[in-house]
């Protein structure tokens, strides 16, 4: 590694003081907790309101579509505005946009004024904030964080995603009986509390990154390749690469075995709540999973637990054809997670120690987009899969989905030779 990077990273924080006395640190995970457990909770409520606004489920379906969608287009070009503006300030915007959209949504709600239009123009704006503040909060956390305490405090980030998906959709649904204004209420004093904790901490003035100026002659193609620079990074990069495409294929499989199991479950008789209870073992296996981060960390290489992250999911998503109930169910997507927030941590930790800061914001943004990606194309894969294919059928096809890339990355040199960054 360079003698600039070296010097660059130790620009970060290089205080001794444990990560849980880090008090900025601690302020942030605080704020991005509370805002993680409001969009779990209204994600329940969005589907049930459309569908009791338009009776049409397909309508609901193009609320989270709309959603994602947006996040996705817009996360290249918001990159490139974390790189070059006041990160905190972005969060700032972003939290505030956020909060005032939902607030929107309450008061036409009281008003009898909510309509599925509204509701579409809401999710854009929605999709549009998480693709500028998820970036921007990231950058920050690595701000305030010195290098040594950087796997610890990336763990306990991933374990605050953990905890908001197994708590938000059961709140959101028993808040959703109470009053359909409820959940988004809960969403809007989320963006609010992590609003007021962006406000409070000082960020290191190194955390406001300032690119090198180019001599270079400016093409009519510069905002297009600026835009794309933060991707093309990450895809050169043969180890970053196979770490993406093996996180985006996950989502992939996960969102299509999801979905099949939930038609299992429903034949069986099962209730809605049973499946929801079975369905929450995704994010019990990321809690478990981000807690086991820092000792995966010290015993394998990043080859090696890519690999074995990626078996795991081949094995789990394939045993999910068995159809044997909702404890089966819950044990198998457990087992499917369990490696996930390693791959993250692992993606995190090579762009933070490896990008130049004027570059990071572009690098988190593309990583983000390409990990999107992977939930839609699973939702899409799996409705058609099960059309034609059937339940079991279908889950085999998208596991071998599954072990083809895992195979692919176990014959590819660099990625088992391949060492943590110093």
């Amino acid at each position: 590694m360079s003698e600039r990077l070296r010097q660059r990273d130790s620009e970060a924080p290089t205080t001794s003081v444990p990560l849980r006395r880090n008090r900025r640190f601690q302020i942030l995970w605080i704020g991005a907790a509370a805002a993680n457990l409001g969009l779990e909770t209204v994600e329940v409520a969005y589907p049930l309101l459309i569908m009791s606004l338009t009776g049409s489920p397909a309508l609901a379906g193009l609320f989270g579509f709309a959603q994602i969608g947006t996040a996705l287009l817009v996360g290249l070009p918001a990159g490139v505005v974390v790189d070059r503006w006041d990160r905190r300030r972005i969060l700032l915007i972003s939290e505030a946009v956020r909060a005032l959209t939902l607030a929107f949504i309450v008061l036409s709600l009281m008003a009898g004024r909510a309509n599925f239009g509204l509701l579409i123009l809401a999710a854009i704006v929605l999709g549009a904030g998480t693709a500028f503040g998820a970036p921007a909060r990231m950058l920050l956390i690595r701000a305030v964080v010195p290098d040594h305490q950087l796997t610890a405090a990336l763990s306990q980030d991933e374990a605050r995603s953990g905890a908001a998906a197994l708590a938000g959709p059961p709140l959101g649904g028993a808040l959703y009986l109470v009053s359909r204004t409820f959940p988004f209420v809960a969403a809007i004093a989320g963006f609010v509390i992590s609003f007021v904790c962006a406000l409070v901490i000082r960020v290191p003035r190194a955390a406001n990154p300032t690119e090198p100026v180019s001599n270079a002659p400016k093409s009519a193609l510069g905002p297009l390749t600026t835009a794309f620079s933060g991707l093309l990074e990450l895809l050169g990069d043969r180890l970053l690469r196979s770490a993406l495409l093996l996180i985006s294929i996950f989502y992939f499989s996960i969102t299509a075995a999801i979905l099949m199991v939930m038609v299992t479950l429903r034949d069986q008789h099962h209730s809605p709540g049973t499946i929801g209870l079975a369905l929450s073992g995704t994010a019990v296996g990321m809690l478990v999973g981000s807690a086991l981060v820092p000792r995966l960390n010290r015993l394998l290489s990043p080859g090696a637990l890519l690999l074995s992250a990626s078996a795991l999911t081949t094995v789990a998503v394939a045993l999910l054809a068995l159809p044997l109930g909702p404890v089966w169910v819950f044990a198998m997507l457990t087992l499917a997670a369990l490696g996930l927030p390693a791959l993250k941590i692992l993606v995190d930790i090579m762009i933070f120690r490896q990008t130049p800061d004027h570059r990071r914001g572009r690098a988190i943004a593309a990583t983000i987009t390409l990990i999107g990606a992977g939930s839609p194309l699973g939702s899409l894969a799996g409705g058609l899969a099960l059309q034609f294919l059937g339940v079991t059928g279908a889950i085999v096809l998208i596991a071998g989905v599954q072990s083809v890339i895992t195979v692919a990355g176990l014959a590819n040199r660099h990625v088992r030779s391949a060492r943590w960054p110093e």
